[in-house]
């Protein structure tokens, strides 16, 4: 047999969390967190200050990440949406250059394809591949709490949340092909770079950790910064929204209870992620390989007064965003310029000599990463629109953030002087130049009426397509299988 030779292209090792506050990460700057694994992942490469995500809720984003679109160029703006199988995709355009990319883990996708152009997955989703597929997921003691509802801050503290139980075996296959592949290498076979994505759950609630983690942290999580009392002087999105979800009135203990178990699942993201690099390393995989790190959107943790995501705060709507490629970019580098998760899904494309996506908005970070900030648009867009009448688009660009809200006032705030956005200047006279500027721009190629009238269109389909589910039980290709005895709190 011939002598074995590395190929020249790198390999591509992508972890994708749900529900990442950039901000509970110790290369962000938090204090308490331990992630000593993902703080060494950005001392290796770039981190990215300001990586914006495309909507924040996890079926639109996670969709327009890897189409490089946005949410309305999907027809993609809720949980209950499918992304259409003829769009291309980074795993179409990863095929296409060579590659046979292999998914473990969460994608979210709903329907038929659960591909996407992956050419395997290992892991499911633990929820059914259909709107209304069956069986339904059962979360036994947590039942309710996955979603936005004040049950989820009711029912939180130490226990087992199903879905770290998910990650474990996602981590344990990906080791798993990890050590294949280092076996493959070292026995001369042909070696072809390889192509893993990763989607982890964690640290998305259930706010439910396992003792040992949450006691970590009890009595060393702080509160909210800014906790935002109810009252007719909020925003009217944020009044509807804290009332609909029963958020109005929470206790101190139910929001530390919360962000003691939040803090505590990152932290075993962390750790699961320490043990992918270790297998990449222990292999013999590390040298040529692309790591990124990132999330589908963050998570208010009691931020002005909120939980979960669906705003355009920073912590709902500002995702980590990590990567390292020894010999190509720099070591412990840090990018303040405004990226978006279009522009990551261009970049791996770019590293890996991928056909770029046809009707993509992304840019490769390559040459930002290296430094090389001339004639760069620090501009982002991320997009909430709900069957319920919300139709919000977000804008950040340079130092301004601008939330339009359909029918009702914007948000206006200024990140370099008010980086907690405390101060709405919407209404200042003296912005109100930016704020026409930003407004134009959210509104060129995005008409908020012409979503409406798609959104009610998509909403009778998805009722034919639910109730189809139902009656026939269409099989499931893949499909995690959670079980209710994996969810309960210790007391």
């Amino acid at each position: 047999m011939a002598p074995h030779t590395e190929n020249s292209r790198p390999n591509l090792l992508y972890i994708h969390s749900d529900q990442h506050c950039a901000n509970v990460l110790g290369c962000y700057g938090d204090p308490v967190v331990q992630t000593p694994h993902l703080d060494w992942l950005a001392a290796q490469g770039v981190l990215f200050e300001s990586a914006y995500c495309p909507s924040p809720i996890c079926v639109p984003s996670r969709m327009s990440t890897l189409t490089g679109r946005h949410p309305h160029e999907n027809d993609c703006w809720t949980n209950e949406h499918m992304l259409d199988s003829g769009i291309p995709t980074l795993a179409h355009a990863m095929g296409a250059a060579g590659y046979r990319p292999t998914l473990i883990g969460r994608m979210h996708a709903l329907g038929p394809d659960q591909l996407h152009g992956y050419a395997e997955r290992l892991v499911g989703d633990h929820s059914a591949n259909y709107i209304g597929g069956y069986p339904d997921v059962d979360h036994g003691m947590l039942t309710g709490t996955q979603g936005p509802d004040r049950i989820s801050l009711v029912k939180s503290g130490p226990g087992l949340n199903a879905y770290e139980v998910h990650d474990e075996y996602v981590t344990s296959a990906t080791i798993a092909r990890l050590n294949e592949l280092g076996i493959q290498r070292r026995s001369g076979v042909p070696w072809e770079p390889f192509s893993l994505s990763v989607g982890l759950m964690l640290p998305h609630q259930p706010f439910v950790a396992r003792r040992q983690d949450y006691d970590k942290y009890a009595g060393h999580v702080p509160p909210p910064r800014h906790p935002e009392p109810f009252g007719p002087h909020l925003h009217p999105y944020f009044r509807w929204w804290r009332e609909r979800c029963g958020i109005t009135d929470v206790t101190d203990e139910e929001g530390m209870r919360a962000r003691t178990a939040y803090w505590a699942l990152v932290n075993r993201v962390d750790d699961m992620v320490g043990e992918i690099l270790t297998a990449l390393h222990r292999n013999g995989l590390a040298e040529n390989t692309i790591i990124v790190y990132s999330s589908d959107h963050g998570e208010q943790v009691g931020e002005h007064g909120l939980w979960w995501k669906q705003t355009f705060y920073e912590e709902a709507v500002r995702v980590p965003m990590i990567i390292s490629w020894p010999g190509h970019l720099p070591q412990g580098a840090r990018c303040s310029q405004v990226v978006s998760a279009y522009d990551l899904n261009a970049t791996i494309l770019d590293a890996l000599q991928a056909p770029p996506l046809p009707n993509s908005h992304g840019r490769s970070l390559l040459p930002l990463a290296r430094g090389e900030s001339d004639g760069w648009l620090g501009r982002a867009f991320s997009e909430y629109c709900t069957d319920e009448g919300c139709l919000h688009r977000m804008v950040r660009q340079d130092e301004w953030k601008l939330n339009y809200y359909h029918g009702q006032p914007p948000q206006l705030f200024n990140l370099r002087e008010d980086p907690e956005e405390l101060h709405d200047r919407a209404q200042d006279p003296t912005c109100r130049s930016i704020r026409e500027e930003l407004t134009a721009i959210v509104l060129d190629g995005w008409d908020p009426d012409a979503v409406a009238k798609r959104l009610r269109e998509k909403r009778a389909d998805v009722d034919i397509l639910r109730q189809w589910a139902r009656h026939t039980r269409p099989q499931e290709t893949y499909r995690w299988p959670l079980r209710p005895e994996m969810d309960y709190l210790d007391e």
